[in-house]
């Protein structure tokens, strides 16, 4: 890749698919996925823009929905040869966000809705994820909304769906690298505390990668009725990386295997049991 010129799209592909080598998993999602971005744009030298980059990525997108290409046109950064991995979570700014809990209400009839709007590092949010549903124990019924909740901590997922799932530990997934598979597990918790009652789960187009998974994890085991509309259908777990100067990545490095289905939502979303506009899902889950 040139250091001392523009760069071209043809640049940015090339390095693409050179990181899609590196992290996912051999198969032939990778080889389509690589194929196909080769096959478009292997010999396109016009210069890159915002407009050549969200190509490139609609390009990948229809293998893996979460990949996201960022431009920035200001940039001069050098382009990674290594992972660098995630920066560590500021726990300051997830204590100032409530670990991801937004709202914890009681409607009349005695419904408690909890309102999860990011699956905060579990480090932070559990004391905040337990609060929420200590004030929801005793109630008729949870409404459980993911509607806003763009992803996060997986280890905030399997929590919280102990919360739901029962007090013995449960297998909730494998998650699939190139050289290892790491699985997840619903943490063991003191008899007598996961809430027993009705669940509904609210969803949209909102919902996006780790809150994606909660609900579909929730859904395959039957624990709750999924209300809204389809969710985004990113299922692969992701890394970032500096792809050019101007081109910030984040890359697919695995993929989930949920323990009950043997598949995933990746493209499809996770499809509600109960079809509602997102901004009425609490009205239609209350008629259930």
């Amino acid at each position: 890749m040139p250091t001392d010129a523009t760069d071209t799209v043809a640049d940015l592909s090339g390095r693409l698919v050179h990181w899609l080598h590196r992290l996912m998993p051999a198969g032939p999602r990778l080889d389509r996925l690589t194929a196909d971005l080769t096959a478009a744009f292997a010999t396109d030298r016009t210069p890159l823009d915002e407009a050549a980059c969200r190509a490139v990525q609609d390009c990948a997108q229809r293998h893996s929905r979460h990949l996201e290409l960022h431009f920035e046109s200001a940039s001069t950064a050098r382009p990674d040869d290594e992972p660098a991995g995630w920066p560590p979570a500021d726990p300051a700014a997830a204590r100032a966000h409530g670990g991801g809990v937004t709202g914890v209400r009681r409607l009349d009839d005695g419904t408690a809705v909890v309102t999860l709007d990011a699956l905060e590092s579990a480090v932070v949010a559990l004391p905040y994820v337990g609060a929420a549903f200590t004030l929801a124990a005793g109630a008729p019924r949870l409404v459980l909304d993911l509607r806003g909740n763009g992803g996060g901590d997986p280890a905030t997922v399997a929590a919280v769906a102990g919360r739901l799932l029962g007090d013995d530990a449960r297998h909730l997934s494998d998650v699939v690298y190139r050289d290892r598979r790491r699985q997840w597990w619903t943490p063991d918790r003191p008899d007598g505390t996961t809430f027993t009652g009705p669940v509904a789960v609210l969803v949209g187009p909102r919902t996006y990668s780790s809150a994606e998974a909660l609900a579909y994890h929730l859904q395959a085991r039957r624990r709750v009725t999924v209300v809204g509309e389809p969710t985004r259908g990113a299922a692969d777990h992701v890394t970032p990386i500096r792809l050019t100067r101007q081109v910030f990545g984040i890359l697919p490095e695995a993929y989930v295997l949920d323990a009950a289905t043997g598949g995933n939502w990746e493209g499809t979303g996770v499809v509600p049991d109960v079809a509602s506009p997102a901004e009425k899902a609490l009205e239609a889950a209350l008629q259930v």
